[in-house]
């Protein structure tokens, strides 16, 4: 059970606060049940969900370590750009990468778009709409991660990630 404060990642909604812990009546019954208070941390809501969920992923944020080790692994990820002309079975590509929650999967999916990207640009030809869709959303969910277990601001991730691959790169 987390606790007041805990950050979490929550569903596809990224990362949340523990605001509160509540009791509230059941929808089903007069029994009450503990739930979560959640504040996104990156959209204006908040989220209440029952503590003993199994509908909606939740998990500790990653640390501050973990996230420096995802980070100085990215030279060494052969990224692929993931191709096919069947817009459902790119779609469900991807969403199965945003849909595991691993910051390793996000930094994948995000790194091979943009190698498609790089691709096409030298192509002259324009990235598709899933495409861009699922990197802008892979990115959103995996510098939200980033920004809060390094505590820094989320726009600063991009350039710290720059930076500690360039100093990586430099040993």
């Amino acid at each position: 059970m987390y606790k007041v404060g805990d950050l979490i990642i929550y569903g596809n909604s990224g990362v949340c606060e523990v605001i509160e812990i509540t009791q509230q009546s059941r929808p089903d019954s007069a029994e009450q049940q503990a739930c979560y208070v959640l504040k996104s941390r990156y959209q204006n809501c908040v989220i209440t969900t029952p503590t003993e969920s199994t509908k909606v992923f939740m998990r500790p944020i990653i640390s501050r370590q973990e996230a420096q080790g995802l980070i100085d692994t990215i030279p060494s990820i052969q990224a692929e750009a993931y191709h096919n002309r069947d817009l459902r079975q790119l779609e469900a590509h991807y969403r199965s990468s945003i849909n595991s929650h691993d910051c390793g999967d996000l930094m994948e999916l995000s790194m091979s778009i943009y190698v498609k990207q790089r691709d096409f640009f030298e192509q002259k030809r324009r990235l598709g709409t899933v495409d861009e869709r699922y990197m802008r959303r892979a990115e959103d969910l995996l510098f939200g991660e980033l920004s809060a277990a390094l505590d820094i601001p989320k726009e600063d991730v991009p350039a710290y990630i720059a930076g500690r691959v360039h100093q990586t790169e430099e040993e």
